[in-house]
């Protein structure tokens, strides 16, 4: 362990710093822009200096301490929505303070993480999430970045002037144009050197950022009104009824610290599955990661972070979709590996091929998180304070493509508007890809439900319905769908097979197992009955091999 470590620190080059700066920007400007959100549906309680604190602070801890640091924390879509939600409740039906209920929720939801880790939840829980309730989820967070990337548009039409908000609208999108065309530089070739290719690549959100919060301040449109972002002008928090971050969180009457038990456990649901998923796709086999999870003291650090946010009266940061598969794509490079491999004259030899691998270190992952955390003295502030919401609406944008663009269920959309002629052929055994799209539409439906509810105020309650996904998949589903379409386009989140491949394997061991309880008891005398089962496992083969019986004698 102790080995393991040192050797995340040893290495450090180029690619990983250029992860840094890109993780930098995808993470601070959302964190931003939620804080944006947060500042207006939260009575200013919460606001771009919380958010970064939050971010840069969980992000060192968790950098520093945590078993696998390719997973990036921040404060996300969904829990900005489930604190919105909070607030109103808090406000307009409780009628007590929001800081001191939220800190208790956390502190909560801190104990419950320890729990969690105390049982290696991940064992017996995210073994049985299938990819049909991850890729609803990834989807679920690409609609909410395109979701608020249109809400800081309807914010900069309410606050400019016509011309100010036709620049906002043309900025966004010059934003997200020219962070996606430079993203695809690698594929230029022979366009530019290599490594200006790479460069263009590496860096893509990071140059349309600073060019379109510089492009404001040129000549003539220097003379436009601009919504930027909301800033606090020395370190206090934004509320002006605070002055320090912390929240006397014992004054809350002893009743509602009780009933704060259950927005800690939608929080724990929340961030318990949030961070798996995260943890579990920035760790897959195309990243040819060679060290362990470490889902359990990952999740008792994030407990230790989530509770300490709630004490310092900041929103908490979880594992971040889709910045933590992010990070890992940013850090994708070529390695000569040599394997074993017998010929076919049955001898043994060594092949050199080139394999797709991680950098997996802590410096990427330490580096955005300690950058983030300067933003909390009042002179980077002032530079944040530069930024057009328009910007950040751009790479909301870019961040929801980046998300979607890697999501199975829009491949398989693509699949429904193409030509059945045209369409990849299926295996033998799925004989029709009706089933597959009606599959693909349910998993649309289900994603747009669950936004829809996140909007209403049932929205605390949505993370319990992405975990009700789980059974819905291994009980339901089946029972509707063929098993061999549900083996084509499903698998096990975390584990290899499918759940059809499970089935299929226990029922082998108990026609062994029966076989074995036959032959043990057949003798002269007693095995009367043994053709009568001995059939009976036949037909039970057949009907999970799609075959006939075999007659026994």
């Amino acid at each position: 362990m102790p080995r393991r470590y040192i050797s995340d620190w040893t290495t450090f080059n180029q690619l990983v710093f250029a992860s840094a700066v890109y993780v930098f920007f995808t993470n601070l400007l959302p964190g931003i822009t939620f804080a944006s959100d947060l500042y207006v549906f939260t009575g200013q309680n919460w606001g771009t200096i919380e958010v970064v604190l939050s971010i840069g602070l969980s992000g060192v801890i968790f950098a520093l301490f945590s078993i696998q640091p390719l997973t990036i924390l921040g404060v996300t879509g969904p829990f900005s929505v489930l604190a919105e939600n909070i607030y109103s409740l808090c406000i307009h039906s409780f009628k007590i303070p929001f800081l001191p209920f939220m800190a208790w929720s956390l502190i909560h939801a801190g104990w419950m993480h320890y729990i969690l880790a105390i049982i290696n939840a991940h064992d017996w829980t995210m073994r049985y999430v299938t990819n049909f309730s991850g890729e609803i989820f990834s989807l679920l967070n690409s609609i909410i970045y395109f979701h608020k990337a249109v809400q800081e548009l309807q914010r900069a039409h309410d606050a400019l002037d016509f011309a100010s908000f036709l620049y906002a609208v043309i900025g966004a999108i010059g934003t997200f144009i020219l962070a996606l065309f430079l993203s695809s530089a690698e594929g230029w070739k022979p366009l530019f050197h290599r490594y200006i290719r790479m460069g263009l690549m590496e860096y893509a959100a990071a140059i349309s950022i600073i060019v379109f919060i510089g492009i404001p301040y040129c000549g003539e449109l220097a003379m436009l009104n601009k919504d930027t972002l909301q800033i606090s002008t020395s370190f206090r928090p934004t509320s002006p009824d605070r002055s320090v971050f912390f929240v006397k969180f014992w004054e809350l009457p002893i009743e509602w610290i009780f009933a704060a038990i259950i927005p800690g456990v939608i929080i724990t649901v929340l961030f318990f599955f949030d961070h798996e998923i995260s943890s579990i796709i920035c760790t897959i086999d195309r990243y040819g990661t060679k060290k362990p999870g470490g889902f359990a003291l990952d999740i008792a650090i994030l407990g230790t972070t989530t509770a300490l946010c709630g004490i310092l009266g900041i929103p908490p940061s979880n594992g971040l979709l889709p910045q933590a598969p992010l990070h890992s794509e940013s850090l994708l490079h070529d390695e000569n590996e040599s394997v074993q491999v017998i010929g076919a004259d049955g001898q043994e030899r060594t092949e050199r091929r080139v394999v797709r691998r991680v950098h997996e270190q802590r410096w990427s992952a330490f580096l955005q998180a300690g950058g983030i955390l300067i933003f909390i003295s009042p002179p980077f502030q002032h530079v944040l304070g530069l930024t057009p919401t328009s910007v950040l609406a751009g790479l909301f944008m870019f961040m929801g493509e980046q998300s979607l663009s890697v999501n199975p269920i829009l491949y398989r959309t693509f699949y429904i508007l193409t030509p059945p002629s045209e369409l990849p052929e299926l295996p033998k055994t799925v004989s029709s890809y009706w089933p597959v799209h009606a599959y693909t539409l349910t998993q649309i439906t289900m994603t747009i439900v669950i936004f829809i509810v996140t909007l209403t105020v049932a929205g605390p309650a949505f993370p319990v319905i992405i975990i009700a996904l789980v059974p819905i998949r291994l009980l339901l589903m089946r029972k509707i769908w063929n098993r061999e379409t549900l083996r084509f386009v499903d698998a096990w989140a975390c584990r290899d097979g499918t759940p059809e491949d499970d089935e299929d394997r226990k029922l082998v061991e108990k026609n062994l197992q029966r076989e074995r309880h036959i032959d043990e008891e057949s003798r002269p005398g007693q095995g009367q009955n043994s053709g009568v089962e001995m059939a009976e496992i036949n037909a039970e083969k057949s009907r999970s091999e799609g075959g006939h019986p075999t007659p026994v004698g």
